[in-house]
């Protein structure tokens, strides 16, 4: 049915552009640590996954050892939030993107050592050219250089994270995952507070009216609903439109940033031609392996019988 489908296509871009708006509302946490933003992201986000594991009365036992495998992904997904939203704060939300967009140059590397398989040449390729986008970026914005190096390990992290997660979803629910990733991090972050942040002072507790709807936001919408909605639609929709749809985050997320925050946001025209080299890089490399599965799928179901 058409309608049906482009009523999830509308619902995919709207879960991207929500994607791309968690970095304006780090934007807008500017005066809350980046260690607590991810603190409470990942408390309210596990709170609302439980409650809504409880509504659809979903099993959530698993191993000892298959919990540890998911604490380890949720430090790592903690690790990527916090590098990501110290990043915006160290730069600017069109750099912090800009780099987050290296994720599929770590991708290349990353998935052959995790799944065995051979470094494809084009991967290379792509590669040096996100390299030379990222040079670019940094040639011009040097000051921020702390922020770039902090939002090229958010990407690193990131693709880690996605890489490992995707082991687990061939044999595990994503709901049980997320819900076991999300209370892991919060372990994590509280010991991390406890031992290299003086500990939970009332400063942490007490937050403006404004900085609680936008961490309940982020939590709800941004974290919990967006999971929840990307599975859907991948139910819907080929992974082909999902992969490649989700490449357009870093867009929205930059054109957002120079609608809101005019001021601080725009860039010299070296950057936009090196933010401009990663993100039709990644957009190139989606394709490109969309297009290959595909031909390899056509050519296993044309074979005899």
């Amino acid at each position: 049915m058409p309608n049906a489908k482009f009523k999830n296509y509308l619902h995919l871009h709207f879960l991207v552009f929500i994607a791309g708006f968690t970095a304006i509302i780090g934007r807008k946490l500017d005066t809350v640590d980046s260690s607590a933003i991810v603190w409470y992201r990942m408390l309210i986000a596990g709170i609302l996954m439980y409650l809504f594991i409880k509504l659809i009365k979903l099993e959530i036992k698993v191993s000892t050892k298959t919990k540890l495998k998911f604490f380890g992904a949720g430090i790592i997904i903690a690790l990527h939030w916090i590098t990501f939203f110290e990043a915006i704060k160290q730069s600017n939300v069109s750099i912090t993107l800009a780099m987050f967009s290296t994720g599929a140059f770590f991708a290349s590397f990353i998935e052959p050592l995790i799944y065995k398989r051979k470094i494809i040449w084009y991967e290379i390729i792509f590669g040096m050219i996100v390299i030379l986008g990222v040079f670019l970026v940094t040639q011009s914005e040097i000051k921020y250089l702390t922020g770039i190096l902090l939002g090229i390990s958010s990407a690193l992290f990131s693709t880690l994270f996605a890489v490992i997660n995707g082991k687990f979803i061939a044999t595990h629910r994503a709901t049980v995952i997320s819900f076991y990733e999300f209370i892991s991090g919060v372990l994590f972050l509280s010991i991390f507070i406890l031992l290299f942040k003086g500990g939970f002072s009332v400063e942490f507790f007490v937050l403006s009216i404004s900085d609680w709807v936008y961490l309940f936001i982020l939590a709800s919408v941004c974290t919990a609903y967006a999971f929840i909605g990307s599975v859907d639609v991948m139910r819907h929709l080929s992974p082909y439109t999902v992969i490649l749809t989700y490449n357009l985050e870093p867009l929205y997320g930059i054109a957002l940033a120079l609608i809101l925050f005019p001021e601080t946001e725009i860039m010299s025209a070296q950057f936009y031609y090196g933010a401009f080299l990663i993100l039709t890089t990644v957009i190139a490399d989606g394709i490109l392996k969309n297009y290959k599965s595909y031909k390899g799928k056509v050519a296993l179901s044309k074979r005899p019988k």
